[in-house]
Formats: structure tokens, C-alpha cells, sequence
């Protein structure tokens, strides 16, 4: 062996290594995020609370033992279980997400193909008259049509030198990871979507039970109005006064009846039903409703369990595969090809005599030379697509912590409201009561009495509308939290059966 040689031989695999290392997708590097060790408003609220009536009742205890992919059984609410059930079977948008799904798992399955070799065949017959200069005869040669039978088998393979096929499969995976998260994410969106409509719906019927309460009221003051005035113990004016808050009660019932249509239209539409369809029962959300207090956990589990975050980490890995695909297009290329078959100019028969056999093998290696800068651009441009995609990743991040943050802080405001709303109710009953007692009795105006059935009015409807605003917020940590809470990761959830 002479020097040169033995330096082609020393140079050879460090050459090669260089190549493969060239044009291989980079490691994929997970982005430092800066996460907390603790959420700043997450706070325990006191457990015992005391209703509006003076009777005492305990919220329902962190439901650890439930399902994290079934967060909705917490509640303890069948007729809600039956909506997101329902919701899950045929809701449109979830319809339109597992159809992506299936659509990246085909693309993944293609990017698969290109793993193992193509194998095919096929077969053909011709009627064919050459020239006579075609075939190096005199001109003016008479040359009679010749018919001609071909059956072949075909095989091709691409030798995955430079990792182009490995790269684009790693990219359709992820590709296809994303889009699984990104239906997880629609599908805890419109479950949440339908918990939040649901107890939206019960806080309107309680309003109105309010409403009509308050209506009921000021039916009976112009009753008693009406019949003091006929007695001529008061004048017009309190009369007067009596039948315009009378009005005024029954127009805001009214009003909140169209809340409760367009509600009921929002909910049936997340069903996957036409509105003028359904209807839902009346069915107020009372102060003894028990509502979960779910924990937030750890920050850092919270990048494990919400969907969004992971579709957002899968498209960086299928990022990170791309630009290894855009490498791998400055190298050669290796394509294998076999051809193996019969040609016969006699009969169809003959293709498939040892004599017509016919066969051929090779292989052809490619690779550009002067692109234009075409492949460097495509290198760059995957560079900028994976920055692109980090970017989006941190993005999802803060907006993860942001939405929990957010409904903690929603959630210990609410607390702290109602307890001092559920005192209010209580004076607020007391001095209507005594209103209506000296008026009854002649101590007082007609104008005292209504201002304290106002202000009763207004504490009630505002207590409603406060438990409403809590359950809520509550299904809106659960959905911030990704569908479960504590440390452990939400059950996989799969697609729905369509």
C-alpha cells in the first residue's frame, strides 16, 4: 500500500462523518423557560361558607380520585355529563380536528413508504411501424407493422445516505403528534366550552327565578297600593310608583329571557344540533350547589398536561427534522432501480418464455451542482421556521401560566365576594322585612319600602349572578390546567368514533 493511499484510507471515514454530520438534523434543544416554583395566587379558601339564608354548608373537597380525562365528573352533575358526552360524540369543530388527525397520520404513513423498497408492475401491448431510416434500411424499404408484448416487475429503493428519508419521516411524525395535541386541545376546549355554557344557562334560570320573585313582590305592593288608594288612605303618586316598578320588574325579566334563548342557542350549537331543535330544562343553580376546589399543582407539571403546550413542542421537533431534510438536498442522492420482465414480438404468451426474458439493474446518484442558491435558501429558511416555532412554544407557555394565574385570582376574588354578598343578603331580607312591617303599620313611606325591596332585589340577583361567575371560572382553571390538576398527567384521550 503506498502513501497516497494510505491517506485516502485515514481520510475516507473523517470525510464521510463530515458529510453525514453536515447534513443530519441538528440535536433538537428543548427552549430554557423561566417557570416558577409556585403559582403566586393559588390560595386555599376557606372551606366552610354560610349561605344566604344563614344555614352553613361545605364546598366539595379537590377531587383527586377522579378521572383526569373525565374532569367533569367533580361536579357531580349527571344532566352535565350527558351534555359534554353528547357534545364529544357530535360536536363539529372536534368532527373537523379528528379529521386533521387522519389526514397527518396518512401524510406520516406516506413519508413511511419511502423506508422500504417500491415494488410494481406492469404490463402493456404495442402495434408499432418504424421507419425504414429508424432502422438503417435503404429509403423507400417497405417495413410491415410489427406488434410487440411487455410484462415487467419494477423495484426502486433510495439509499438514505445523507438521512434526507429519516429526517422527513421524524418531520411527518411530528408533524402528526401536533395535530393529535391540537385535537386533545379542541376537544378539552369544547367540553370546557359546554360546562361554562351549561352553568351559564342554570345562573340565568336562577336570576330569573329572582326576577319573577321580585315581580311577585311588586304585583302584591300595587295590590295593596290599589286597594289603599281606593280606600283613600294614600294618594295617586304612590300608586303610580307602584305600578312603574311593577313594569320595570316584568321588562327586565324579559330582557334576561333573551340571555337565556341566545345561551340555549350557544349550547345547542356545541352539541352539534340546530337551535330551533333544543331545549333545555329550567334548572337554577341554587346556593347549595357544591363546587370543587381544584389544586393548580406545580407550574412544571403544567407543561406536561396541556395539549396546546404539546402541540407547540411537537411542531418544534418536526422543525428541527425539516431543516435536515433541507441538508440533505445539497448531498447526492442513491436511487437503486431493478427491472425484470418478458418483451415478445409474437404472442402474449411469449412474454412469458425463458427466451423473452429480460432484465436490468442499476443504481444513479445525483446531486446539485449550481442551484441558484436554492438549497442554501431552503436551509435557511427551516433555520427561520424552527426559530418561528420556538417563539411560538415560549408564547403558549406564558399564556399557559397567564390563564392560571388569571382564574386563581378570579376564583379567590369571587370567594372573598360572595362571602360578603351572602352577608348582604341576610340584612338586606331583614330590612325588607321591616320595611314592610312599618309600612304595613304607618311609620314609614311608601318610598322607604321601596327602596329596601330595590336593594334586596339588587343583592339577590347580584349573589346569582356571583355563583354563576364561580362555577364558571372554575371549569376555566380546569381548562387552563390542561383537564386535570395536581402532579399527575391527564389519562390519554382518544379520537372519537366516527
Amino acid at each position: 500500500m503506498n502513501k497516497l493511499q494510505m491517506i485516502a484510507k485515514g481520510v475516507a471515514p473523517v470525510l464521510a462523518a463530515l458529510l453525514m454530520t453536515a447534513c443530519a438534523a441538528p440535536e433538537f434543544k428543548q427552549p430554557a423557560i423561566d417557570v416558577p416554583t409556585a403559582f403566586k395566587e393559588s390560595q386555599t379558601p376557606d372551606a366552610v361558607k354560610t349561605a344566604a339564608d344563614g344555614s352553613t354548608w361545605q364546598q366539595a373537597q379537590a377531587a383527586e380520585a377522579q378521572p383526569r380525562g373525565e374532569w367533569w365528573l367533580a361536579f357531580n352533575d349527571p344532566a352535565l355529563t350527558e351534555l359534554i358526552n353528547e357534545a364529544t360524540r357530535a360536536n363539529a369543530n372536534l368532527a373537523v380536528a379528528a379529521a386533521r388527525v387522519k389526514q397527518a397520520r396518512a401524510i406520516a404513513g406516506i413519508a413511511e413508504a419511502d423506508r422500504i423498497p417500491q415494488v410494481g408492475v406492469n404490463a402493456g401491448a404495442q402495434r408499432v411501424r418504424q421507419s425504414d431510416v429508424e432502422l438503417g434500411l435503404p429509403a423507400g424499404t417497405p417495413v410491415a407493422p410489427a406488434k410487440v408484448f411487455t410484462a415487467n416487475l419494477t423495484a426502486s429503493y433510495e439509499v438514505d445516505l445523507f438521512g434526507r428519508v429519516s429526517s422527513n419521516v421524524a418531520a411527518a411524525r411530528g408533524d402528526a403528534a401536533s395535530v393529535e395535541a391540537n385535537y386533545r386541545s379542541v376537544l378539552l376546549a369544547v367540553q370546557a366550552d359546554v360546562a361554562q355554557t351549561y352553568f351559564r344557562l342554570r345562573s340565568t334560570d336562577a336570576e330569573l327565578e329572582t326576577l319573577n320573585r321580585t315581580v311577585q313582590t311588586r304585583e302584591e305592593n300595587v295590590k295593596v297600593n290599589q286597594r289603599r288608594f281606593d280606600l283613600g288612605d294614600i294618594g295617586e303618586f304612590d300608586l303610580s310608583r307602584a305600578k312603574t316598578e311593577l313594569a320595570t320588574a316584568r321588562a327586565e325579566a324579559i330582557g334576561l329571557q333573551r340571555q337565556r334563548v341566545t345561551t340555549e342557542h350557544a349550547l345547542a350549537v356545541l352539541l352539534g344540533k340546530p337551535a330551533a331543535s333544543y331545549t333545555a330544562g329550567n334548572s337554577p343553580l341554587l346556593d347549595s350547589s357544591l363546587l370543587p376546589v381544584i389544586p393548580a399543582g406545580m407550574p412544571s407539571t403544567l407543561l406536561e398536561r396541556r395539549p396546546d403546550i404539546a402541540a407547540a413542542q411537537r411542531a418544534m421537533e418536526a422543525a428541527n427534522a425539516r431543516i435536515g431534510v433541507a441538508r440533505a438536498a445539497m448531498f447526492p442522492s442513491l436511487m437503486l432501480n431493478a427491472n425484470a420482465g418478458g418483451v415478445s414480438g409474437g404472442t402474449v404468451a411469449d412474454v412469458f418464455k425463458w427466451s423473452s426474458r429480460s432484465w436490468l439493474l442499476g443504481a444513479a446518484m445525483s446531486m446539485p451542482l449550481i442551484d441558484g442558491g436554492r438549497n442554501r435558501s431552503n436551509i435557511t429558511r427551516s433555520e427561520a421556521a424552527l426559530e418561528e416555532s420556538v417563539g411560538t412554544y415560549r408564547q403558549s407557555v406564558l399564556v399557559a401560566f397567564e390563564e392560571v394565574e388569571d382564574n386563581l385570582a378570579g376564583l379567590r376574588i369571587l370567594a372573598g365576594q360572595t362571602a360578603q354578598i351572602d352577608d348582604a343578603v341576610v340584612s338586606a331580607r331583614r330590612s325588607a322585612d321591616l320595611a314592610q312591617k312599618l309600612y304595613t303599620a304607618g311609620r314609614s313611606s311608601y318610598l322607604d319600602l321601596l327602596d329596601a325591596q330595590r336593594n334586596l332585589a339588587a343583592v339577590e340577583r347580584s349573589a346569582v349572578q356571583l355563583r354563576g361567575n364561580r362555577a364558571v371560572t372554575t371549569v376555566a382553571l380546569i381548562r387552563a390546567l390542561g383537564g386535570g390538576w395536581g402532579d399527575a398527567k391527564p389519562a390519554p384521550t382518544t379520537l372519537a368514533q366516527k
